[in-house]
């Protein structure tokens, strides 16, 4: 999974096709515990594009999205956002694939 580096590149991947944006960070226990699915999850979702974001490094982009709670994840199509699976409580597999088969 790439890591976001700007908000520019933020912007460009939210207008562009399909994007799942997974919010985590480095302190988080519930965030490592589904690392090791994540591969998985995205070889089966492949018709879209994953991007890590650092909640420390884009405080400000959290806020603005209203993601208070991590591991989050936010789908958006073309600009528009078509899903969110945002809370602070520790994801399964089954849940995430279960929010993506939503979309």
């Amino acid at each position: 999974m790439k890591h976001l580096e700007t908000v520019e590149e933020f912007n460009t991947l939210k207008d562009t096709g399909k994007t799942i944006f997974m919010f985590s960070a480095d302190w988080c226990g519930d965030c490592k515990f589904i690392e090791p699915v994540m591969p998985e999850i995205e070889a089966e979702y492949a018709d879209f594009t994953f991007s890590h974001v650092d909640r420390d490094q884009f405080i400000d982009l959290c806020a603005d999205l209203a993601v208070f709670g991590i591991p989050s994840f936010l789908a958006f199509e073309d600009g528009e956002e078509i899903g969110r699976f945002v809370s602070k409580d520790r994801k399964t597999k089954e849940e995430i694939t279960g929010f993506m088969d939503s979309l």
